[in-house]
């Protein structure tokens, strides 16, 4: 992160089911490649933190339900895009809304 420019802070409880495995960070790295900002991901406030664009490296993070996610940006639209991605974890990855649309055609 760039000194000079504000950091946008962000946390959020992982409460999905199997944690941060495949399909959520998918969504999650999906979700922050729409936006311009540089967006990183850790499972504590101090780190490491890892690009929030990388499927590998949030796989790679190993995340399971239960731990409180931390988020920071910095650039264009960093605060959209935090309250973006908190808004898609906090929402289950919307994997109850997809379940039930399958089960109800």
């Amino acid at each position: 992160m760039s000194p000079e420019i504000p950091v946008v802070t962000a946390q959020t409880l992982l409460t999905h089911a199997a944690g941060l495995h495949a399909r959520p960070t998918l969504k999650l790295t999906m979700l922050a490649k729409k936006f311009a900002a540089k967006i990183e991901v850790a499972a504590k406030p101090e780190g490491p933190w890892v690009d929030a664009k990388s499927v590998v490296k949030v796989m790679a993070m190993k995340t399971p339900k239960g731990v409180t996610l931390h988020f920071r940006a910095q650039g264009e639209k960093a605060e959209e895009a935090l309250a973006a991605i908190v808004a898609l974890v906090d929402r289950d990855f919307d994997e109850d809304v997809e379940g039930e649309k399958a089960a109800h055609g």
